[in-house]
């Protein structure tokens, strides 16, 4: 069990290693696509600093389960969890894209959540 948690634990992590990466590249592109219908125009520091914090929370995971300590791991995860959360509620109190709301980062919260289950249980 805990090899499949730590596979599927995989997805989410560089996932958003991979949304911080295109976030500090391609700020505006990317903005684009969270989900919300006003994206800020004239300055991408907001959106590099979202990237940082996306790229910060992948590595940190990463590490965690690098170190081999399933329960932290679970722990992380599921605290971690709060981010898309948060990001899906925002984008549905902006009146944003519903898809990309429960899509994007409300299957992706449920999915972290899932997963750090199995690290806690096994």
């Amino acid at each position: 069990m805990l090899i499949t948690a730590y596979v599927l634990a995989c997805i989410p992590v560089l996932g958003i290693i991979y949304v911080g990466f295109t976030y500090l590249l391609a700020p505006a592109k990317t903005a684009a696509t969270f989900g919300l219908r006003e994206i800020p125009t004239g300055s991408t520091a907001f959106f590099e600093i979202k990237g940082d914090r996306d790229l910060g929370a992948g590595l940190i995971l990463g590490v965690a389960m690098l170190a081999g300590s399933p329960h932290l791991v679970g722990w992380l995860l599921l605290a971690a969890t709060v981010m898309p959360l948060c990001d899906m509620l925002i984008i549905l109190r902006h009146q944003g894209k519903k898809g990309i709301a429960y899509g994007v980062h409300g299957a992706t919260a449920a999915f972290m959540a899932a997963t750090s289950v199995l690290f806690l249980l096994g």
